[in-house]
């Protein structure tokens, strides 16, 4: 039987009708498509999973007026001087609204032609920057890409902020991934106005400046809109490699970078072919970063972050951008730093010359000296009463000078501008000890501290002039005098009392040398300065009174406790009998000081002096009434300043105001009659300070009437100089055993100081005639001359209040009864009402009737 088919039967090859190729097409192309499908939903799948993947974690966008980057903490004076600065980044926000057209559009040239057409993401740059950071990867060659957009910087500066500097800016695949969806997600949400709002606020453009308005103060001092073409060019063309085209660094470079950014600006019709060259031919002129923490004020803006890391921690201190007004007066500051400055060269000269800076024994030492100082003066011409340091060349046979060269310049120190260089002696007498020759001091080859002055400058105030060494000086030849580096350091302490201001406050000679604040930091023996403080218990404790008779003989306290006898002295080494305490208080004397010590109690003593405001534990023993126990010069001004407040503490404050970055005050201690304060600030503040009364530590009579002794010290006693102020001042001298420590604490009714002079460690004391009255005193002087220059201040008067308990008497010095109508040797003395004196002194060489009925038969 047949096995074919018939002619009609389908074939088993055909399906359907459809001839065997084109049912295995089909086939094909259905496999095809379902895999396609299968792979394009596998493909999205996977994308979606990448996605996820990459985009977990990732910040929120950020609220354009929600927008608070850190920024920069500023310090101002009271009177709105700059004083100091401090952040992480030195970033300062300002409104889009603000930054100049033309510095937008350079940035969007050089950075970013297609800003405002892209989505976010340069693709083509992008993919670029994968594929040869995966060969670099790969080890196939290549390097790390960039290929951002603006957008993409700013999204990178967002991730930054919340992921951290090292994590937002890996040079790795993940990190462009990451960065690229952030920056389709700011494109979505926010306005191309507001990325570049975020972006311009936030690009690194090098030397710590954060965001175009930082830039513009770093390189050229000025606000952003002030800045000319070239400069904003300039700037626009530092994100790409900042310390590569640093205006200071690198000028050609950054000239260059200005010139590319100016062309790609022309090129894009944003500036003409004028306005290009015009800008493309300025210098390239910028200005160091201007260091005002260092340069202004550093003791007290130091102390002022101290302060404020205290209290609001230090995160919030660089980052919060806070704005502090310190109660600090520049003026004052000023007179501060140029008076301890001025006083300890003038002391420290006084100790003696410690020698050369360097000797340089070879020609070719000094050969190599010279050429550097040469190079380094850049043709400079000498300036007067600056600094150089100068190379002796030759000494004069005679010893009346030396040749010195200061780079290029040749001059001449003359025995006149050095006679106060005589060796090192605390013992001897500085004007007995002047230098009769430079030869016993200088040698050729010694490199010195040298001051340029013209002739009549020549002396100053520590060396005598001498007209015949005057006529050796001859004219037209450069004239150098001798300084030196000094190692005395220094502390004022300036109070406003009644605004309860730290007006001005010096921590030593040189912050940058030693951030060691002497006023707040070194605990020092304030000496005779202490003695106000023990007369002040008597008086309010004891009810004495300035016309206390108190015995000035000699004592010996024995200490029970260590086995220890004490015999102290007067300064004049005199005893004189019987004295006022006033008379004892006026001249500084110690016998009454130790034995009305004694007369208060040890432990009452310690008590009132914490009661006063020392925070440092007393001596439990009598050589704490000569101020054996060592203070603190912030809390020792604090003592004084409540005498002058007639016995009432309050707290001193050196903030005076502390506002967020939003305007909003967080504290404010303002005093209502603070010229330099806003209206708003004094009418709150000054009700404010309404409630806050202080402590009454003292009789308001007690606090007048050792005002009023303390002005004696002035007037009659070791103040005298504060006299030379020329106007009514109180105070007292301190001067410790072999003259380790000097002090003056002083005031006028509107302003109390206190000036202290030591040496850190008390290698050696000052010289043996320093005391209190000759190196902290002048200090003291020629601060509070310019301090109060315009300023009136009136004698010490009680007030209309406090007068109906007050008493003025003319006392004898002798008796302390009042004095008698003949009587010339009697003194004013303020008391209590109750507590003055009912006996009359007798005439001299009479007897007086108290007298005579107790020497009756």
């Amino acid at each position: 039987m047949s096995t074919k088919p018939p002619n009609n039967a389908p074939s088993k090859l055909v399906l359907d009708g459809v001839p065997p190729k084109r049912n295995l097409l089909v086939r094909l192309l259905k496999f095809v498509a379902w895999a396609g499908l299968t792979g394009a939903t596998a493909a999205a799948v996977a994308g979606l999973g990448l996605y996820y993947h990459f985009s977990s974690g990732l910040p929120d966008i950020p609220q354009v007026d929600q927008y608070w980057p850190p920024i920069v903490t500023e310090v101002y004076t009271d009177d709105a001087v700059l004083a100091g600065e401090f952040y992480h980044h030195r970033r300062k926000v300002v409104p889009y609204e603000h930054i100049p057209k033309r510095l937008v559009q350079a940035f969007i040239a050089s950075e970013d032609s297609s800003f405002f057409d892209h989505m976010g993401v340069d693709v083509l740059g992008t993919a670029r920057a994968a594929s040869k950071t995966i060969a670099k990867k790969l080890g196939l060659g290549g390097s790390m890409q960039g290929g951002s957009t603006l957008t993409q910087q700013t999204a990178k500066a967002v991730l930054i902020s919340a992921e951290g500097y090292a994590s937002a800016t890996a040079k790795n695949l993940t990190r462009k991934i990451r960065e690229a969806i952030l920056a389709r997600r700011l494109e979505e949400a926010l306005t191309k106005e507001e990325i570049l709002y975020l972006y311009l606020n936030n690009v690194f453009l090098g030397h710590h400046s954060y965001g175009v308005q930082s830039a513009a103060e770093n390189y050229y001092r000025k606000d952003v809109r002030d800045l000319t073409l070239g400069e904003m060019t300039l700037i626009a063309g530092l994100p790409q490699a900042p310390s590569r085209y640093s205006p200071f660094l690198r000028p050609e470079a950054a000239r260059k970078r200005r010139s590319y950014v100016l062309r790609r600006m022309h090129t894009e019709g944003m500036i003409t072919e004028a306005e290009r060259a015009e800008a493309d031919a300025e210098p390239v002129k910028v200005y160091p970063v201007e260091d005002v923490f260092h340069e202004f004020a550093p003791y007290f803006t130091e102390q002022v972050r101290r302060n404020m890391v205290d209290r609001y921690t230090n995160k919030a201190l660089l980052n919060d951008g806070l704005k502090i007004f310190a109660t600090m007066d520049s003026e004052r500051q000023r007179a501060a730093q140029e008076s301890v400055l001025e006083g300890l060269l003038a002391i420290d000269k006084r100790q003696g010359f410690r020698g050369p800076v360097q000797q340089l024994a070879t020609d070719a030492e000094r050969k190599t000296f010279l050429d550097k100082a040469t190079k380094a003066m850049g043709g400079e011409k000498l300036q007067e009463n600056k600094l150089y340091l100068g190379l002796v060349t030759a000494v004069t046979a005679d010893g009346s000078g030396a040749e010195v060269r200061v780079g290029p310049h040749k001059g001449l120190l003359p025995l006149l501008g050095m006679r106060w260089a005589r060796k090192v002696n605390p013992e001897g007498y500085y004007p007995g000890l002047m230098l009769t020759s430079v030869k016993k001091v200088l040698t050729v080859g010694d490199v010195l501290v040298v001051r340029h002055v013209v002739k009549k400058d020549l002396t100053d105030d520590n060396v005598q002039f001498d007209r015949k060494m005057d006529k050796e000086v001859p004219e037209g030849v450069p004239l150098f005098r001798l300084e030196q580096d000094p190692e005395l350091q220094s502390a004022l302490v300036s109070i406003d009392p009644h605004r309860q201001y730290l007006t001005a406050m010096v921590g030593g000679y040189d912050f940058d040398a030693n951030e060691f604040n002497r006023a707040f930091q070194a605990c020092r023996q304030p000496g005779s300065s202490f003695k106000p403080l023990v007369y002040s218990a008597a008086l309010e404790k004891l009810k004495w009174t300035g016309a206390t008779i108190i015995v000035d003989s000699p004592i010996v306290e024995h200490d029970p406790e260590s086995g220890v006898s004490w015999k102290p002295d007067n300064y004049s080494d005199a005893f004189l009998g019987d004295v006022l305490l006033r008379t004892a208080l006026v001249n500084s004397m110690n016998i009454p000081a130790v034995k009305t010590f004694g007369a208060v109690g040890v432990h009452e003593m310690a008590d009132w002096s914490t009661r006063l405001g020392l925070t440092t534990p007393m001596n439990m023993d009598f050589s704490a009434a000569l101020g054996s126990s060592c203070v603190y010069p912030y809390d020792l001004a604090g003592v004084y300043a409540t005498f002058n407040r007639y016995g009432r503490k309050k707290p001193t404050y050196f903030v005076r105001k502390v506002e967020d970055r939003f305007g909003r005050t967080l504290e404010d201690h303002t005093a209502y009659d603070d010229a330099w304060a806003p209206l708003q600030d004094r009418v709150a503040a000054g009700y404010a300070r309404l409630f806050e009364s202080g402590e009454q530590v003292m009789s308001p009579e007690t606090g007048f009437i050792l005002t009023s002794l303390l002005r004696g010290v002035v007037q009659e006693g070791t103040g005298g100089p504060a006299q030379k102020l020329g106007k009514p001042a109180a105070g007292k001298t301190g001067t410790t055993n072999d003259s380790f420590d000097t002090w003056f604490a002083g005031f006028t009714r509107d302003l109390v100081t206190v000036t202290w002079v030591g040496y850190d460690k008390n290698e050696h004391p000052l010289g043996r005639y320093e005391t209190g009255g000759r190196a902290s005193l002048p200090i003291w002087l020629n601060y509070m001359k310019p301090a109060l220059a315009a300023r009136p201040q009136s004698e010490f008067w009680p007030p209309e209040w406090m007068r109906d308990n007050l008493r003025l008497l003319r006392i004898d010095k002798k008796t302390g009864k009042i004095a008698s109508s003949g009587s010339k040797d009697a003194v004013n003395i303020w008391f209590k009402k109750g507590t003055q004196p009912e006996d009359v002194a007798p005439e001299k060489g009479s007897v007086g009737a108290t007298e005579f009925l107790m020497g009756a038969p």
